[in-house]
């Protein structure tokens, strides 16, 4: 079982309670939770507020989806009216909701996961032909809106990231909006990633503007083996460069950074691991890096992104990982 001493309560009891859903005919299991509840009466308050935040989220979301296939899918273009798989994860709903159902409702990219056209789960990517001719691949844990209707081809990513290749049509400019960020082309190959904190483009082929409107109005033009990132809370924009043959290397199974914080790299690497990640240490989690991660092996790729920095990875149970300095 989790140590409580380095884990908050509402997660042991998260932890508890998966354990639990997992193996209902576990005996042995069930009288061990029932012993650490006698313990004391916050177990069995923590307990309660996790079964009463699950069960509020059941109500909210249907049933858990069957697993994903983690090899790329055709698709057509048809509309999905669903939650993502990655909410329904075990531990990483149980935790977050036990941490605060306030904070997941106040989180709105997770509520606009609601309108999405196409998404993937945890690990899994998709590729999509439009109508009009363009492409995208969706990475892991990714979702997307899609609207060909209009004079603008507008395409919203709502989650994750995705790889473009845009049919040109000069009379219909075609729009990523990541985040409120809108990225302009007409033909070209690029990559677009949207996080909780900012969006980044990479451009692969061709030329994109990016524009950041009521935001000091962030704008600039890329030309191929450029990138920009858009701090999406104040509007700051910082332009880098990068090899072409780095940009959505995800395709191959890996994940190039550059210069990100631990913390960026995590939340990258949460969208190909089935169990929930939590760096406590904010030192460790600021830390910044430059490297290449695997993405089929997410233990081992975080392992290799804290051991350099004094870190480890610690395997609470399946359905939960922690980074730590000690």
């Amino acid at each position: 079982m989790t140590d409580d001493a380095t884990l908050s309560l509402h997660e042991v009891a998260a932890d508890w309670l998966m354990r639990v859903r997992e193996a209902p005919g576990d005996a042995a299991l069930a009288r061990a939770l029932a012993q650490w509840l006698e313990e004391r009466d916050e177990h069995r308050r923590a307990y309660a507020s996790v079964e009463r935040s699950w069960q509020l989220m059941a109500a909210l979301a249907p049933a858990a989806a069957s697993p994903l296939a983690d090899e790329r899918q055709e698709a057509p273009h048809s509309r999905v009216m669903s939650f993502p798989r990655r909410l329904w994860r075990p531990l990483g709903i149980a935790a977050a909701l036990a941490a605060g159902l306030a904070a997941f409702l106040a989180f709105p990219a997770l509520l606009l996961l609601l309108e999405a056209d196409y998404r993937t789960g945890t690990g899994a990517r998709q590729a999509l032909a439009l109508d009009d001719g363009s492409r995208i691949e969706l990475g892991a844990d990714s979702a997307v809106a899609v609207d060909l209707n209009g004079t603008t081809r507008l395409v919203r990513l709502l989650a994750g990231e995705a790889f473009f290749e845009v049919r040109p049509d000069p009379a219909r400019p075609f729009v990523v909006d990541a985040g409120g960020v809108d990225v302009t082309v007409l033909g070209t190959r690029f990559n677009v990633r949207l996080t909780s904190t900012d969006a980044g483009v990479e451009l692969a082929e061709g030329a994109v503007s990016l524009d950041y409107p009521g935001h000091g109005q962030a704008h600039a033009r890329l030309a191929p083996g450029e990138s920009a990132r858009v701090d999406l809370r104040t509007g700051a924009l910082v332009k880098g460069e990068i090899a072409v043959d780095d940009i959505a290397v995800w395709r191959e199974g890996r994940l190039f950074v550059q210069d990100a914080t631990i913390a960026a790299v995590v939340e990258q690497l949460q969208r190909y691991h089935r169990a929930w990640i939590t760096v406590p240490d904010g030192a460790l989690a600021q830390q910044r890096v430059t490297g290449l991660y695997d993405l089929t092996d997410p233990d081992r790729a975080l392992r290799a992104l804290v051991e350099p920095h004094g870190g480890r990875m610690r395997e609470i149970s399946p359905y939960m990982r922690v980074l730590s300095r000690f």
